[in-house]
């Protein structure tokens, strides 16, 4: 069993976006392995330093319950390719628009998820 210091220096995953609702404008961040364990900051290096604190406290507290604290995940475990089943009509909606914009439906496919 690890403890919290071993936990933080694994190379684990985060998220950090500006955001600007109503509630103005900040930096929102996350961890990708653990469910929930999140915070925010107004600045950068505020969100950064705040998820820190927040992962501690989550490790802690899944540490405290008896729970199991997930690994780090490593790109080196995707392959960059899935297959997914859609309906006959959307895939005929993508193939035209593709065709539309001169590129080949993979590559409409991956614009279209990575906007």
């Amino acid at each position: 069993m690890r403890n919290i210091d071993e936990y933080m220096k694994m190379p684990y995953n985060f998220i950090i976006q500006p955001i600007n609702d109503e509630s103005g404008y900040y930096y929102y961040a996350r961890v990708l392995e653990f469910d929930g364990c999140q915070s925010t900051g107004e600045t950068f290096e505020e969100a950064y330093k705040n998820i820190q604190e927040a992962m501690e406290g989550w490790i802690e507290a899944k540490l405290e319950g008896g729970f199991e604290i997930p690994k780090p995940l490593k790109k080196e475990k995707y392959s960059g390719k899935f297959v997914i089943r859609i309906p006959k009509s959307l895939h005929y909606r993508l193939s035209v628009e593709a065709k539309e914009e001169d590129v080949s439906l993979n590559q409409y496919i991956l614009y279209k998820l990575s906007r």
